[in-house]
């Protein structure tokens, strides 16, 4: 089997007397969609800050591509933040910049090209994730909810990753807006050859997607193929899979 894309081990979060994590396991395979869920105050947020490398843990490690992030400097953190794109719950788009330039932001950053060639290549990125060519030059109190999550993907695709983390995408959208952007996603991890870690509590969402899903319970993950996690006989899980949507989709009985 090849190495995972990313590789977090022991990991430990408290805050004060506060114990989040204690001793979370969770490996990512690459090519895969893989989601993660759990109950309020179980601390997904808190693993992706970890895991991106803006939070440090108590104890354990995360590699991501075999790096080691809990022992890099800061030069060497930013370098490795060129392999993969974040998009966040509420788009985190700037406001006084256009679609364009905010997709350019990263590009600025690290890449050498001129105003010609950045202009070119963020509206390919543009393109990529459905927008209309006439979005780039809107602001983001401009756009719609489904525009600004495309937006940010757009962003977090500038600089070609192979690794796509996600928060919350389609919260705050209507049924077949976030089905559409589930659409998208499948196609891009498809036909980018990503590996994507979906923050998501939209269960339609994790059964059009995911591959595998990682729940966070009792301050660790239990993760399995998608079939396989919604049998586990713990209670939360049992409670979240099982109801009328999951139903709907015929995972739980194995149809």
């Amino acid at each position: 089997m090849s190495e995972p894309v990313i590789e977090a081990r022991g990991i430990v979060n408290r805050f004060g007397a506060q114990t989040v994590h204690d001793g979370l396991d969770m490996i990512v395979q690459p090519g895969e969609i893989f989601g993660i869920v759990g109950g309020s105050g179980s601390g997904k947020s808190v693993l992706l800050n970890t895991v991106l490398g803006l939070r440090r843990p108590q104890a354990g490690e995360v590699k991501i591509y075999g790096t080691d992030i809990t022992k890099l400097d800061a030069p060497g953190l930013r370098q490795l933040k060129t392999r993969y794109g974040v998009t966040f719950q509420a788009g985190a788009l700037f406001s006084s910049l256009t679609v364009l330039q905010n997709v350019q932001l990263p590009m600025l950053e690290h890449l050498q090209l001129d105003a010609r060639a950045l202009d070119e290549l963020a509206m390919l990125k543009v393109r990529i994730v459905g927008l209309p060519p006439e979005a780039a030059a809107k602001y983001p109190s401009q756009l719609s909810g489904g525009m600004i999550k495309r937006a940010a993907l757009a962003r977090a695709l500038a600089l070609d990753p192979g690794l796509l983390f996600l928060d919350e995408p389609t919260s705050g959208l209507d049924p077949i807006s976030a089905a559409a952007f589930d659409e998208l996603l499948v196609g891009l991890q498809r036909e980018l050859a990503l590996t994507v870690v979906m923050i998501t509590h939209d269960l339609d969402s994790i059964f059009r997607t995911c591959n595998r899903v990682g729940v966070i319970i009792d301050r660790r993950m239990v993760a399995a193929p998608l079939a396989e996690i919604v049998e586990h006989p713990h209670p939360w899980i049992q409670a979240y899979f099982h109801g009328d949507r999951a139903r709907r989709f015929g995972v739980v009985h194995g149809t």
